[in-house]
């Protein structure tokens, strides 16, 4: 099992070039997924330390999923592989972002979709409103 170091210190944690990913009390830590080129939102997932360890060694986007349980290589069985062009993370490392190639037909959403993110929730005056489709 791969570890990851413990910054105790608030300003080590944020300001040194130290890579010290803080998991939750799960073992998880939260993944925003990006198209590299665009900037599109896809996708929002979570990894484990194994998944964080696999993607910077890969070079391809693994997560923990949740609702299986289990390790999930994205694109293992859709083809759409995630290539990871930058990985970054927060200022007190407990979030990633991920810009990634995507490979196949380049969608993201197990619904067939490009990202994830296909509703929108109207605000404020219309906030009764139902979601709308993009």
């Amino acid at each position: 099992m791969t570890s990851y170091p413990v910054l105790q210190d608030k300003h080590a944690l944020e300001e040194s070039d130290q890579f010290a990913p803080r998991f939750d009390a799960n073992g998880l830590i939260t993944c925003v997924t990006t198209d590299a080129a665009t900037g599109e939102l896809l996708m929002v997932a979570h990894m484990n330390a194994e998944a964080l360890a696999r993607s910077i060694e890969t070079g391809e986007a693994w997560y923990w999923s949740r609702s299986r349980g289990q390790l999930w290589h994205k694109g293992d069985t859709s083809g759409q592989i995630q290539t990871i062009v930058e990985m970054r993370v927060d200022c007190d490392q407990d979030a990633l972002l991920l810009k990634v190639n995507v490979a196949g037909d380049g969608g993201c959403c197990h619904t067939g979709r490009r990202s994830c993110f296909y509703r929108v929730k109207p605000l404020r005056e219309d906030a009764q409103a139902p979601l709308t489709f993009v």
